[in-house]
């Protein structure tokens, strides 16, 4: 009887393994699927439960579902719009966020986030400004933190954790402030008198990003 015990229990534990990166992939894709872009069929759900548990379905059975979706004008960084199924496929690059962030001691699902807002998960975006790849690195930043090849996902991703992580150091661990900076640049937010620069692109990026990584916290914890 014990033996089945932990037979099940050993099954029960994988199955939420497996789960959780399902959830938070499914998290990923309703940030990308605007209603005007997609059929209703490829919406996204989810609420929370009195026990604080989040859940995902396409095919909503309980009044308390609300639908996710980005804004119809909302762009990536890189200004691209969002390609969902770029989306639908960022858990190709689990293994490097979550060494990257590892390296770095830095939360995954904060590398996470940064990745949807700046790129999409395009690890070939260019911006305008020439910031280049997953995490939109400029040439110097990219170079200082050791990205040979911008492009190069696993090397975008390290780096630009590196970089995030130098940023949380420098203003005592204060996330909205290492995100402004990545944002407008580490000068400005010394400029505004470490607080976030009153810049509309900057007033705007932090919340979004802290909006992405608190969906995706609640997916993985559930």
């Amino acid at each position: 009887m014990f033996g089945a015990r932990a037979v099940s229990s050993a099954v029960q534990d994988q199955r939420r393994r497996v789960r959780r990166p399902r959830r938070i992939a499914a998290a990923l894709l309703a940030l990308a699927l605007p209603a005007w872009a997609t059929p209703a069929a490829a919406a996204i759900y989810t609420f929370v439960d009195a026990d604080g548990v989040r859940h995902f379905t396409d095919l909503p059975d309980d009044s308390r579902y609300r639908r996710l979706s980005l804004s119809p004008h909302e762009r990536t960084e890189s200004g691209d719009r969002y390609d969902p199924r770029l989306i639908a496929r960022a858990n190709r690059y689990d293994a490097i966020i979550e060494n990257a962030a590892s390296a770095a001691s830095i939360e995954a699902n904060l590398l996470r986030a940064v990745i949807v807002v700046e790129s999409g998960f395009n690890s070939h975006a260019v911006s305008k400004r020439g910031a280049m790849g997953l995490m939109q690195l400029m040439p110097a930043t990219a170079s200082r933190f050791g990205a040979v090849d911008p492009f190069d996902p696993r090397e975008n991703v390290h780096a630009g954790a590196r970089y995030l992580k130098a940023l949380m150091d420098r203003f005592g661990q204060n996330v909205r402030l290492a995100l402004a900076a990545y944002n407008a640049g580490e000068e400005a937010v010394e400029r505004s008198g470490g607080r976030i620069p009153p810049y509309e692109e900057t007033q705007a990026y932090v919340p979004r990003v802290l909006r992405i990584y608190r969906l995706l916290g609640a997916a993985r914890a559930s």
